[in-house]
């Protein structure tokens, strides 16, 4: 899920495809009532720190609330095996 916000990061806070699809992952599995949540998350992860995830994590907020209130676009992905993944992320993240 990459966004305008995220392009915006310094170049040592890049994220991978790998790492944004692990992120997703860890999302779901650890929830907002995990004990250090972050960090596990940033273990899953791998190359990040808890505040790195913690950051990233604000992003994706900050830019579904964006998407949500008209002022970007949803972007018009092509029909890909992921959509459907992608789909369960953004309405997982609506319900935190």
């Amino acid at each position: 899920m990459a966004s305008s916000s995220l392009k915006q990061q310094r170049p040592e806070t890049t994220w991978t495809p790998k790492q944004n699809k692990l992120f997703e992952k860890a999302l779901a599995l650890y929830d907002k009532d995990t004990p250090e949540r972050w960090q596990n998350i940033a273990t899953a992860v791998g190359g990040k720190s808890a505040d790195e995830v913690q950051r990233h994590y604000e992003i994706l907020l900050e830019d579904l609330r964006r998407i949500e209130s008209g002022r970007v676009p949803i972007p018009n992905y092509r029909r890909t095996s992921n959509r459907d993944e992608e789909l369960r992320l953004l309405k997982y993240l609506k319900l935190q």
